[in-house]
């Protein structure tokens, strides 16, 4: 591990990383299925989710409650990702837009919280992610994205890879990007 990720990784000290796991519904699942390294990255989610509890550390899941696009009517598949489901004792926010802060419990949540760090995980990288993290730096609120555990649907056209990699660097403008490996060996 370099000297950035230990640097990082201090940054987490003090109260336990908030793990917030981001639209991790089955009709995400469904439109990454396409997606390059969508199986993986929900693999990491399990992967954080099980060390997250082991360590009863604070776990907030995000429902998205809309279409993701004006156009789509799809309906269903609006239920979690089995291997993925909140459990009691975890916080679970439903959202209508894109960013987290949408939420009103959760800007009340936030709001309380003094000096935690977030680390996002989930299947909405292009935005969810990438929305609760601006809003997030907009309100000093310190998010660090695990980059292993993201995923993003399939675009409509070009590099799926590609697409990805920037919303990803979109997102380490205002947010530390960390890996599952790096926060397991913390």
């Amino acid at each position: 591990m370099g000297n950035g990720k230990l640097a990082e990784l201090r940054c987490l000290s003090g109260p336990a990383p908030l793990l917030l796991c981001c639209d991790l519904q089955d009709d995400g699942l469904a439109a990454l299925r396409l997606a390059p390294d969508s199986e993986r990255a929900l693999e990491a989610c399990e992967n954080l989710l099980a060390l997250w509890r082991r360590r009863f550390w604070p776990i907030a899941h995000l429902k998205r409650v809309s279409d993701r696009s004006w156009f789509n009517s799809h309906d269903g598949g609006r239920d979690w990702i089995a291997t993925t489901r909140p459990r009691p004792g975890e916080l679970t926010f439903e959202h209508c837009l894109p960013s987290a802060y949408s939420s009103a419990h959760y800007v009340e949540y936030m709001r309380s919280m003094r000096d935690i760090g977030c680390i996002l995980a989930g299947l909405a990288l292009e935005d969810t992610i990438v929305s609760t993290a601006i809003e997030g730096f907009h309100r000093s609120h310190r998010y660090y994205l695990a980059a292993d555990a993201v995923a993003c649907r399939q675009p409509v056209s070009g590099n799926a890879r590609a697409y990805r990699q920037v919303a990803i660097d979109i997102v380490q403008n205002f947010a530390g990007k960390l890996r599952t490996a790096d926060l397991c060996e913390a």
